[in-house]
């Protein structure tokens, strides 16, 4: 009998080191999927406490157990929880008193990175108001569009971007929208000032009747770029690759967030002698590819790297907790018996899933490149687009598997290796992504046949060697009678658009193909890129230094080749 009970003991003790060798990751796999649904039923929870717990609540604890822990970290500025605390008092009791506003409302922030940003959300949220995060490189068309769709009656806006401001102005005033300047004057008629009433206003706390009606499902947000919170945070105005570890070691950082521009930046920069000295440990972000991963680790030491995929609208993500390098995560056979996501075939050509005789969508192989699609259910939901209903039912694909059945699409192309581990491959549709920002080509192509001899226009993104994601192109027909003006035309979209999305490449066509659903044509476009051995149409580069559109030649594109042209 003894001999028996042994040989199982053994057996249960080397049961761990079976299952890791016969499936290397069980165990990750296992700890990944408790982790989840402990912090999902956590967060849960949250839905029926009273009062609700928001992310609010969870500052106003921090403030009162540690409050002069510092929170944010600006230059040589430090803020204290405590302070920060009482100035969203100040601005809460500024925005109530002074200009009206109550729970429910929407207010537009028009800034750059500054601690004023957050003190400025918290006081919003005091007031159970939304905040909309705009894009301070927007400009005017896209800066009303992205305002008008948050619904917000007020916006408040960084004196520097004063001349971004005053080109709208009209149009807001219009609509009857309060604007003021984060400052505590104005030199612009028809904008208030803020600071100077939030210098005057009480640092007491504010009653929470003022937000008595929010629920856990009230907007905190509208989300147009990407951004993170945290406990302590330091912020700079704008990244910069030469001081960024100088940074990490003046405020002691011990994790970063990135996007995979990012990390390479810093991996092009002059090596140091101190490139190893810091005290990161943690480094979360996306899109970043294998070749920079391993490179960063070589250069600047043992970080742990997190890749994850996600967006702020979908019901789906992953997180690469095996930090295998190139993944953005790995499928978990407990966590799809949750939550039912699959890789669908794609026809890029007709930008449609592709669909059998019976009219339902093909999953893909192990391999293949594939549409991600989630079930939308009530445990991954998809609340869609503020203002934006159509957009909202674009994403939503019915009748995927079966009669009846309601799937997120992600508009994202994904692989799935035979080791269950996810690969991002691209973008499908109008946007590609290009220096850490989406580029939505319909917006660009807008604002390009703005001018005078452009007749048609088709933007679409091409990939540069040595780069992430994908650049800015557009091509163009010309009005009959009229000549390209490269000079005018560089002027015209700096004027109207960021540096990020102003096309890097243009290409003159007599013609621009479209498919048979009227759409434009950009397979073949975007395959052909911008190599003027190649391509017989007149081609355009956007040279920063000369402030125009000169032609294409074979030095400048074997220049962007060898990477001794700056983008």
């Amino acid at each position: 009998m003894l001999p028996a009970i042994y040989a199982a003991l053994a057996g249960l003790l080397l049961l761990p080191l079976l299952l890791n060798v016969c499936c290397p990751y069980f165990l990750q796999d296992i700890g990944f999927f408790l982790r989840a649904v402990s912090l999902t039923r956590r967060a849960r929870s949250f839905r029926h406490r009273r009062p609700v717990r928001t992310i609010l609540e969870v500052f106003l604890e921090k403030a009162r157990q540690t409050p002069h822990k510092p929170f944010l970290l600006f230059g040589d500025e430090t803020l204290s929880y405590l302070q920060v605390d009482r100035r969203s008092n100040q601005v809460a009791r500024a925005l109530h008193d002074h200009f009206g506003l109550r729970q429910g409302d929407c207010v537009a922030i028009f800034m750059g990175n500054e601690p004023a940003y957050v003190w400025l959300w918290l006081g919003l949220v005091k007031l159970g108001c939304a905040m909309a995060c705009l894009n301070s490189n927007i400009r005017s068309k896209s800066l009303l569009h992205c305002f008008q769709c948050s619904g917000a009656k007020m916006l408040l806006a960084s004196p520097e971007l004063q001349a971004a401001i005053e080109e709208v102005l009209p149009s807001l005033k219009k609509d009857g929208v309060s604007v003021c300047y984060v400052s505590r004057t104005s030199n612009t008629d028809g904008v208030d000032s803020l600071l100077d009433k939030v210098d005057e206003a009480s640092t007491e706390p504010v009653p929470e009747s003022w937000r008595s009606e929010v629920t856990f499902s009230t907007p905190a947000l509208y989300i147009y770029t990407s951004g993170t919170t945290g406990a302590t945070v330091a912020l700079r105005a704008k990244f910069s690759a030469s001081q960024f570890w100088d940074d990490c070691r003046k405020y002691n950082a011990t994790v970063i967030q990135y996007i995979g521009e990012l990390l390479r930046y810093l991996c092009n920069s002059p090596q140091k002698p101190n490139d190893r000295d810091h005290k990161v440990r943690m480094a979360v972000g996306n899109g970043l590819r294998a070749d920079v991963w391993r490179q960063f680790i070589k250069r600047f030491g043992d970080v742990h790297i997190y890749e994850f995929y996600a967006a702020t609208e979908g019901n789906i993500g992953f997180l690469n907790y095996t930090r295998k390098i190139g993944a953005i995560g790995r499928v978990n056979y407990l966590q799809r018996k949750v939550v039912t996501y699959d890789l669908i075939k794609y026809d890029v050509e007709k930008d449609e899933p592709v669909r059998d005789e019976n009219g339902y969508c093909v999953r893909v192989p192990k391999g293949e490149v594939g549409l991600l699609v989630c079930k939308i259910t009530q445990f991954t939901p998809f609340s869609g687009y503020a203002g934006g209903k159509t957009q909202t039912e674009k994403k939503k694909l019915r009748d995927v598997f079966k009669k009846g059945d309601l799937y997120f699409n992600s508009g994202d192309l994904l692989m799935i290796d035979r080791e269950n581990f996810i690969y991002f491959h691209d973008r499908v549709g109008d946007t590609f992504r290009w220096k850490g920002e989406n580029v939505a080509t319909t917006e660009v192509a807008d604002i390009v046949g703005l001018v005078d001899f452009v007749q048609e226009v088709n933007v679409y993104g091409v990939s540069v060697p040595g780069h992430e994601g994908r650049i800015g192109m557009a091509s163009i027909k010309m009005k009959e009678n009229h000549e390209f003006d490269g000079k005018k035309l560089f002027q015209h979209v700096a004027d109207y658009l960021p540096t990020y999305a102003r096309p890097r490449f243009l290409r003159i066509q007599d013609t621009i193909e479209i498919t048979g659903t009227f759409k434009h044509r950009k397979v073949t476009l975007v395959a052909e890129g911008f190599n003027p051995t190649v391509i017989k149409d007149p081609l355009y580069f956007l040279d920063d230094t000369a402030k125009m559109y000169v032609p294409m030649t074979e030095d400048i594109y074997n220049a962007i080749s060898a990477n001794t042209v700056k983008l």
